[in-house]
């Protein structure tokens, strides 16, 4: 069947082409379409039946000719050329170069449509992942392994946030100290200039550690941020980037999440690296879907997406994780825009059912120029208590986290209180959580877009802001805690 081609098209609609009279036609086939003018397009047949073929078209099928259309059906599934060369290239939707250099070349090459990974094959997530922003790494820790995404809303600048992530993502690596106890970990300046020890804990970005970042549906103006910030920050040779721009076809974002997935699943289980997956945004995927979706005439459910789009979702998310005797791990932080900033959308709120936490960005504090806007109480790590403590960040590093949850939701009940009745009324305690409150506002959550920010300067910062509120107020935290950092915050 690879030998011929078909002119045969019944109708084309979106992205979606229709065959008539094509025997043998399996699901999941990889299809070329040449049209009238010589021009060749990819496609996959994802339906089939007696009377008809459905070609989902990737780069869409605008200005076909259906009489003079001939598509040829490969009879094998689409596949990415893999080679350690993919790193530090950029290619499109469908992992075509499009840095203006050569494709790759390998004799290696991987069916883009790959499974989940077996539950009873997964390793649990561990070990700390570093981004550098204090709000990730000090109160909602990223493991390896884990899928943490980004929430988010029309105009918040999650764009930056994840080229930021991209940046100056790196592990953080036990050191293992001598039995002098010399070399046992790194000296890192806090942000009061203060040595901190890292107890056994150091940082590298090294060969052993890659990102694949993902962008769908941005614009060009973006594309080209994400390419300049990559390169003029040196990480470009550790990033394989994949771009549907905003005037690509919708339907390249169907296939972008696999192909990049593929490409990341190589590099962790076939090269032994430890890869994180940034993908944005999942809701233009997802918008894809219903597109072809109400094409392919399924029925609609919430808000018009497929009935399947939970299990479309979990396809692609449950592909990220760790596999009992391989060294490689994918860790995966999709951001997610919420319309209208509506956290129940089903694009958010099936996302997360699957994924293991949520960092959410706030309207509010993007307004009040806090940057990365991260509204940290609604924010959550469910395994961030397998990547910290001793050995891995720092011993004080969940009692310090559960400290800041606390003080600053109940700063938030003195701002409301101090609304109803005013400020003048509140008590000296009270004015001291307002005070706390406006410091880790300004100097904790807000950081610059460039500020690369250790978990022990993270840690530090944390010492500082809450000393800001009586010793006795500090009640998550113990005497050794308090002994050993309370009164140097305080002196700093």
């Amino acid at each position: 069947m690879s030998s011929l081609e078909y002119r045969s098209a019944a109708w084309a609609r979106g992205g979606l082409l229709a065959m008539r009279s094509v025997p043998e036609a399996a699901l999941g086939d990889r299809v070329v379409v040449r049209d009238h003018k010589g021009r060749s397009r990819n496609g996959q047949v994802i339906r089939t039946s007696a009377d008809l073929v459905l070609v989902q078209i990737f780069e869409g099928t605008d200005n076909l000719d259906l009489e003079r259309t001939w598509v040829r059906f490969l009879d094998q599934p689409f596949e990415l050329a893999l080679a350690p060369e993919v790193l530090g290239r950029v290619f499109n939707g469908v992992g075509q170069p499009r840095d203006g250099r050569p494709p790759i070349v390998s004799r290696l090459s991987r069916n883009v449509n790959g499974a989940s990974i077996n539950p009873a094959a997964r390793a649990y997530p561990r070990e700390f992942i570093q981004t550098g922003i204090s709000t990730i790494d000090g109160m909602n820790t990223l493991v390896r392994g884990q899928k943490l995404p980004v929430f988010s809303g029309s105009g918040l600048p999650h764009n930056r946030i994840a080229a930021q992530i991209v940046r100056q993502a790196k592990l953080l690596h036990q050191s293992h100290p001598s039995p002098s106890g010399i070399g046992g970990g790194g000296e890192f300046p806090s942000p009061s200039g203060r040595g901190v020890r890292g107890e056994g804990a150091s940082e590298t970005r090294n060969q052993s550690f890659a990102i694949v970042f993902a962008a769908m549906g941005v614009s060009h103006s973006d594309a080209r941020f994400f390419e300049e910030s990559f390169e003029e920050s040196g990480v470009l040779g550790q990033v394989a980037t994949f771009i549907n721009l905003a005037d690509d076809p919708p339907i390249e974002r169907l296939i972008l999440p696999r192909v990049a997935l593929t490409c990341a699943e190589y590099l962790a289980f076939d090269l032994g690296m430890h890869v994180l997956v940034v993908m944005t945004d999942m809701t233009y995927y997802a918008e894809a879907l219903r597109e072809i979706a109400t094409g392919k005439g399924d029925v609609p459910a919430r808000k018009g997406f497929p009935g399947y789009l939970y299990s479309d979702l979990a396809e692609i998310y449950e592909r990220a994780g760790r596999i009992r005797g391989k060294n490689g791990s994918i860790t995966m932080i999709p951001v997610v825009s919420m319309p209208s900033d509506d956290i129940t959308h089903p694009v958010p709120d099936l996302t997360g059912y699957i994924t293991e936490g949520q960092i959410v960005l706030s309207r509010e504090l993007a307004a009040a120029n806090v940057q990365p806007p991260v509204a940290v109480l609604p924010s959550l790590s469910r395994l961030m208590k397998d990547g910290i403590g001793e050995g891995m960040t720092r011993e004080d590093h969940a009692r310090v986290a559960s400290q800041l949850f606390a003080s600053y939701a109940k700063a938030q009940e003195v701002r409301s209180l101090a609304a109803i009745i005013g400020a003048e009324e509140l008590s000296e305690e009270d004015n001291r959580y307002l005070q706390f409150a406006e410091a880790f506002e300004n100097r904790f959550v807000s950081q610059g877009e460039r500020e690369d920010r250790t978990i022990f300067q993270t840690l530090d910062l944390a010492w500082e802001v809450l000393s800001l509120l009586p010793k006795e107020a500090l009640t998550r935290l113990s005497e050794k805690d308090l002994d050993a950092h309370y009164q140097q915050a305080i002196a700093g």
